[in-house]
């Protein structure tokens, strides 16, 4: 048969192919398996590991493995085992706890680009523990590591991070009937584990794979440093039958910073009257410049708790943010409102241990509290907080511990007594650093009315001031000047300085006993009409120092009845005489000497308050408060000041 040039080619590649696979079949013969063949197959060979031909029978998978896969995290992975809650970077976690129990957490180190190697194995230690408690790391004892183990624990250090745990009780078991307990609910208790042979740390778990730390009124930090899932337990140890109730916490992880923390700086007590409370924080940044100081003040970031001391419902939650907005009696939010009791604003009104002290609070922001609404002769607790709201003021991103909660050393102060007529006046106009109580009486006024009558009073002394100041040549050249050294604005400022202390006096409780007070208006009667008994009279003089106010206008028109006063410090005269022209005919009596006593008090060097000045607070450093009393000044030396 003649085939055709096109059958010709298509036979000559089919005989081909075919001869193809026969070549492929006798080089790669097929293994073939039937299912009878199947128990007659060679085991599995794994790399590295010897595993028995008959492993028997399977059981449910262990709930305690966890795949360790250094280039994905758990999110990928998937979920916590059962009963362990995972803990996202820097985001609180609320939980409750019943006594007795234990609730366990984990935390994936997020992941990260490009980071240095850090130094040493896995160690697990305390830092800054508001506890002050803790071990050296048992939870981080370095086991050993070779062959594959250390080859992947190279990888895994190369990603070493700093953790940083913090937690704060936000409820506590209370006491079913206080009176029949002196004592306080137990404190919960942190434990931490890296170790995947301790995913639930706690009571019950081995010591030797985790740390233990005690909260600290109601709050606790830890950090440390590891390249592997961190285990966390929170333990609510067994209260007595005295009380009623389960434990609320919050807890959070980081990497970046403590999300709750603490503050051992404090507020600054300027003043208390029987209601109310001053108090100011210290500055808040030591920037001189003007844009800078412009954004904080437009800024509010601290709140503030106040709760009597006697009263024991903040007992063992004084550490804890969300402790105090839950139990303390005067709250700065509480449910997220604001408190009517607690008024803030910001000042730059200048804070010092000393007159004229150049490393004092200076004209600097910071946030005042004005609390009203106190009870009388009780002693409180002050406590600065900050919020961790973002109000955006400074236009910039925050951190984990600018989101978080920040709670400062509690603050003391005590309210004067029911009968007490001082009353706390700020932002004075004129005298603008002018921040205490002065003599007052309910039927005069409210506080606001009794500021603008003294900033008033002493404006108008200032402007008569004023007059014989222009008459000085102040712009003459030096050489004709009646200073080098100082000019007629520090005169200006120094008799500023002098004139507020001395017409607005600094008023104390009349039971005030520190030696050097003076009493003043002892013979008038108080606000309620009540009288100093015969046997006080006879403590004091029939002088005008004892029975009127400095300024006769304060008896006038105020009738505040007996008070006491801290007298002006008497480096405010000397600063005076200083700073002024001689032609002001300005002078100053010595300690000891006629017109001192009653008139002017000198500095504690210590920098306890003793003596007023502008810009005086109680720095707790100092010592604690001291009742004061203010002496009058002696009508020749206020003449000789005043009038010029």
């Amino acid at each position: 048969m003649h085939l055709s040039p096109l059958q010709s080619r298509l036979a000559a590649s089919l005989v081909a192919s075919c001869l193809l696979i026969l070549l492929y079949l006798v080089l790669f013969p097929p293994n073939f398996a039937l299912a009878a063949e199947l128990n007659e197959a060679l085991p599995a060979v794994f790399d590295d590991f010897d595993l028995p031909t008959d492993p028997g029978p399977r059981g449910p998978p262990d709930a305690m493995y966890e795949p360790e896969f250094s280039a994905f995290d758990r999110s990928i992975l998937g979920r916590a085992p059962d009963g362990v809650t995972s803990l996202t970077n820097n985001e609180p976690m609320p939980m409750n706890a019943e006594e007795g129990s234990t609730q366990n957490f984990v935390f994936a180190l997020p992941q990260v680009s490009e980071r240095g190697t850090e130094e040493g194995r896995l160690e697990l230690r305390s830092e800054d523990n508001v506890s002050g408690e803790g071990n050296t790391g048992a939870g981080a004892t370095g086991q050993e590591e070779t062959g594959e183990e250390e080859g992947q624990s190279l990888t895994r250090r190369q990603a070493s991070r700093k953790v940083y745990i913090s937690a704060n009780t936000c409820q506590q078991p209370q006491p079913i009937d206080p009176s029949k307990t002196t004592l306080d609910p137990p404190q919960l208790i942190l434990f931490v584990s890296t170790t995947a042979a301790n995913q639930a740390p706690g009571p019950l778990a081995d010591k030797g794979t985790q740390d233990m730390v005690v909260f600290n009124e109601g709050a606790v930090v830890y950090s440390f440093t590891t390249d592997r899932e961190v285990y966390i337990g929170i333990h609510a140890p067994n209260v007595s039958e005295a009380f009623s109730g389960i434990y609320n916490f919050r807890v959070v992880a980081s990497v970046d910073s403590y999300y709750y923390s603490y503050n051992k700086d404090d507020l600054l007590l300027v003043d208390t009257d029987s209601q109310g409370a001053l108090l100011v924080t210290h500055n808040l940044t030591d920037s001189t410049d003007p844009s800078e100081q412009a954004a904080i003040m437009q800024t509010q970031p601290y709140v503030f708790f106040a709760h009597p001391k006697g009263d024991r419902a903040v007992n063992g939650l004084r550490y804890s943010y969300c402790g105090l907005e839950n139990y303390a009696l005067i709250a700065a939010t509480k449910d997220g409102r604001q408190s009517s009791l607690v008024k803030t604003s910001m000042t730059t009104r200048a804070f010092s241990k000393f007159p004229f002290a150049a490393s004092g609070q200076g004209n600097l922001p910071k946030q005042q509290f004005f609390l009203t609404g106190l009870n009388s002769s009780t002693e409180y607790i002050g406590i600065l907080a900050r919020d961790g709201i973002d109000r955006g003021a400074l236009g910039k991103r925050q951190t984990a511990s600018e989101r978080g909660n920040e709670v400062f050393q509690p603050t003391d102060f005590t309210t004067n007594s029911n009968r007490s007529n001082c009353a706390l006046v700020i932002d004075l106009t004129f005298c603008d650093q002018v921040a205490y109580s002065v003599p007052s009486n309910p039927a005069f006024g409210n506080s606001t009315r009794l500021a603008e009558f003294y900033d008033a009073y002493a404006s108008s002394m200032y402007a008569n001031f004023d007059k014989s100041l222009a008459q000085v040549a102040c712009e003459a050249p030096s050489s004709q000047r009646y200073s080098l050294a100082r000019t007629c604005a520090d005169c200006a400022a120094a008799y500023k300085a002098w004139l507020c202390s001395v017409t607005i006096p600094h008023c104390e409780d009349f039971s005030s006993t520190a030696d050097f007070l003076q009493a003043r208006a002892v013979g008038q009667p108080f606000p309620n009409g009540e009288t100093l008994d015969p046997a006080t009279l006879a403590k004091y003089d029939n002088t005008a120092a004892y029975m009127a106010s400095r300024n006769s206008l304060i008896d006038e028109v105020i009738k505040p009845g007996p008070y006491k006063e801290l007298l002006p410090c008497d480096d405010l005269c000397y600063k005076l005489v200083q700073s002024c022209p001689a032609s002001l005919q300005f002078g100053c009596p010595q300690p000891g000497g006629k017109g001192f006593k009653g008139n002017y008090e000198t500095r504690d060097p210590s920098g306890a308050l003793r003596c007023n000045f502008p810009g005086s607070a109680h720095f707790p450093s100092a010592g604690g408060r001291a009742g004061v009393d203010w002496g009058v000044v002696v009508g020749a030396v206020v003449v000789g000041l005043l009038v010029v």
